[in-house]
């Protein structure tokens, strides 16, 4: 394998460390086009979609890719922000305030960037990017609170191939989950009192997490495991009784059978029992994005309500809020110890003029 070209370097340059935030990624636009670029991708994806491949080919290049971009665009096109893509402009104000609140714990020299796993920036745009601005050391940072074979893995599968195609390799570690960070934790118990406190308190409250297949926890993924270990520790920070909260799965695709309870589902029977308040709140997501504004917040009150429910509220993902982005700072911080070295100044200048003194270029 060709190994890429290394970027250039200047001796007595000072080493830093970069910190990548990754999330799952979106359309660059909310067309068809783009979404099926997007899809493309994302569906493409082995480790998303376990299915043989060829098969697979079929039915994702023969029916879904035809039918599904055009739908998709719809509901990516009543969520848009002026800014753009709601995940990519809430991700953006995540790695800037992360860098100024860093910059606050620490005078080592860092970088903080983001990537998306599928669309742009792709990660290994962004770690040859790190890469050119000296990174000897990069963590990564895949933002899924709960580890999954499809979301989290993946990001690794990326990283660790771009790194097989470099000559120089930067020394690196990953963060595996965060699921029961107490920092995490905590921010999400405040999230949703804050709520509670401009607007009132529900009957019930539904923790709706993304779903999947049903024979991934068969086969070993910690997914359900940690979703449900999220949800109990968070309805503890909040002091609910197990009949003040329930646990679902949403995004439910294809014919086979996913993890349940089903969202869907479950807000078309709260609805029946006549509920006269549910909150909903989305603890697998640190971002607000298609999933959370559309299916969520929209989808899931007409769905509540049709069936009879009363009084519907979405709250709101962490985003850039204060405790969630110092919960953050004090997770990455953790994982870069030994890391953050600040540069002696003069050790720099005595091994800039000893590598020029044994030929090395300017």
């Amino acid at each position: 394998m060709p190994y890429r070209i290394e970027p250039p370097y200047t001796h007595g340059t000072p080493e830093k460390t970069g910190i990548l935030l990754v999330n799952l990624g979106t359309p660059d636009a909310p067309t068809p086009s783009a979404v099926r670029t997007y899809l493309k991708e994302f569906l493409g994806d082995p480790r998303v979609v376990e299915i043989p491949r060829a098969i697979w080919w079929l039915i994702l290049n023969g029916i879904i890719l035809n039918t599904r971009p055009k739908k998709s665009a719809a509901k990516y096109a009543s969520v848009w922000l002026k800014e753009g893509s709601p995940l990519r402009v809430h991700t953006e104000k995540q790695t800037t305030l992360l860098q100024g609140y860093l910059s606050q714990r620490t005078k080592a020299p860092f970088v903080v960037d983001y990537a998306m796993r599928y669309g742009t920036p792709s990660i290994p745009s962004v770690l040859r990017k790190l890469r050119e601005q000296n990174c000897q050391r990069i963590l990564i940072v895949p933002m899924y609170p709960q580890y999954a074979a499809s979301t989290t893995a993946t990001v690794c599968d990326i990283v660790f191939g771009e790194l097989q195609k470099m000559r120089n390799m930067p020394a690196l570690r990953t963060i595996r989950n965060f699921h029961d960070h107490p920092g995490y934790i905590n921010a999400l118990a405040g999230n949703i009192n804050d709520y509670w406190m401009k607007n009132g308190r529900p009957e019930k409250l539904l923790m709706s997490f993304h779903g999947l297949p049903r024979y991934t926890l068969d086969k070993g993924d910690p997914y359900h495991c940690e979703c449900h270990k999220t949800a109990r520790l968070l309805a503890q920070q909040l002091g609910l009784k197990p009949g003040q909260y329930a646990v679902s799965f949403q995004s439910r695709f294809g014919r086979a059978e996913w993890l349940q309870p089903y969202t869907a589902a479950t807000l078309k029977e709260l609805g029946q029992q006549k509920t006269k308040r549910l909150d909903v709140v989305c603890p697998g997501f640190v971002a607000d994005c298609l999933e959370t504004l559309e299916e969520i917040a929209q989808e899931g009150k007409e769905d509540f309500q049709h069936a009879g429910g009363g009084e519907y509220h979405y709250i709101p993902c962490l985003n850039d809020r204060n405790d969630w982005m110092h919960a953050l700072t004090g997770l990455v911080m953790d994982n870069l110890h030994g890391w953050l070295i600040e540069p002696d100044a003069a050790e720099l200048e005595q091994g800039r003029l000893r590598a020029l003194a044994l030929g090395a270029k300017k």
